[in-house]
């Protein structure tokens, strides 16, 4: 029989089972005492002051630019190679996404393009750690004015760290993912992470609809007639208690999971250093990289094969690969929206082309990770 090794498989059981047993059976299964305790933990492990659990990534970077007001006329810095939803969020505020380009070595936003699309109606810079690897935060501040913020989407960053700061707490505000392709996974899910208790206040409010209190709070308290006030046009972005215990142990896991990644990750770029066409992700020597995923780039000027094909050989053998993610300026809203061709963002576009992201998740045995290399190998 064909060995099947799946490109991401979430890293739960037994224990995740039994989390949820208590929100069942108390009756509390929305935001409640078990996203309040994820949040605290969160908050501890990635070194800020406050964290604020969401529905999803998307919808926490929305309460960000939301918190901070970021509206029309606004511009906001945006990498041309991303998961759509970091442009999204823009539009969804009625500002203008301006697209940067990366670095192709990389994949994150390069500093250098940076300086160049800055304007006076440049209100903040969106920074994504892709994949894990947190981009070059002082060549960003280097260039980025003072009173610009600098929003981390951290979606793939949980337990990544830069010059011994986590991920989270690296700029003005994060948003990270809990998606079951992330190391840690709540099924959906996200995370809000802030040292601005402005920001902080505003963003708990937005989540539950502008509400002035908690749900907790109204329905702990001595005065069971009193409803929240709503100051505030605000959205239901929140998480249910049943994921906030799932999201609890799951962080209890984190710091061994990213070791077992990149243990196979040291396999995957020693036994396939042969291969010349095959560009290996960075590793930071100050920092940790926390492989939600394993991305390479096929070079395509020496593979023997053009990427799509080398994926789909992969395939008949059982191997899922994927790009590593898209070129959003090469996507049809917002090429059709705002006028972009592929060409004007070339290391997005050659990234969008030759990115391939190959196995690597914990439920993967060492005869999967053989596998893999073999396959690939014998492309040669």
């Amino acid at each position: 029989m064909k060995r099947t090794v799946q490109i991401s498989l979430p890293y739960t059981g037994e224990e995740e089972w039994e989390a949820c047993r208590e929100p069942l059976m108390s009756g509390w299964l929305t935001q409640g005492p078990k996203v309040a305790a994820f949040e605290k933990a969160f908050a501890q492990r990635h070194g800020v002051k406050r964290a604020l659990a969401s529905s999803n990534c998307t919808t926490g970077l929305h309460l960000i630019l939301a918190a901070m007001g970021i509206g029309p006329g606004d511009e906001v810095l945006v990498p041309a190679f991303t998961w759509v939803a970091t442009a999204n969020v823009v539009v969804y505020c009625g500002a203008t996404p301006v697209f940067v380009d990366v670095e192709r070595h990389t994949n994150n936003i390069d500093p250098a393009d940076i300086a160049r699309k800055i304007t006076p109606r440049t209100k903040a810079v969106i920074v994504v750690h892709l994949f894990g690897l947190c981009a070059d935060m002082d060549a960003i501040r280097a260039v980025v004015p003072e009173g610009v913020k600098i929003v981390e989407d951290a979606a793939c960053a949980a337990g990544a760290s830069y010059k011994g700061v986590h991920a989270g707490g690296l700029g003005d505000a994060a948003a990270f993912s809990f998606h079951p392709r992330k190391s840690i996974t709540t099924g959906e899910g996200g995370m809000v992470t802030t040292n601005d208790d402005t920001i902080a206040n505003v963003a708990d409010m937005l989540r539950n609809h502008g509400a002035s209190i908690s749900e907790e709070q109204r329905h702990n308290g001595p005065r069971p007639y009193l409803l929240a006030d709503f100051n505030l046009l605000g959205y239901n972005y929140r998480m249910t208690d049943l994921q906030g215990a799932v999201g609890l142990v799951q962080l209890g896991k984190l710091d061994k999971l990213i070791a077992e990644r990149r243990r196979w990750a040291d396999f995957y770029v020693a036994e396939l250093a042969e291969i010349d066409w095959l560009k290996m992700p960075r590793f930071p020597e100050d920092g940790v990289h926390a492989l939600q995923a394993f991305v390479t780039y096929v070079d395509p000027e020496k593979a023997p094969l053009p990427r799509n094909v080398i994926m789909e050989r992969l395939q008949e053998k059982g191997i899922s690969t994927r790009p590593g993610t898209h070129a959003v300026h090469m996507l049809g809203y917002y090429r059709q929206t705002f006028g972009l061709k592929p060409d004007d963002f070339p290391a997005a576009r050659d990234c969008d082309a030759n990115t391939m992201a190959i196995p690597l998740h914990n439920r993967m045995t060492e005869e999967d990770y053989r596998y893999v290399v073999d396959a690939i190998k014998a492309l040669n």
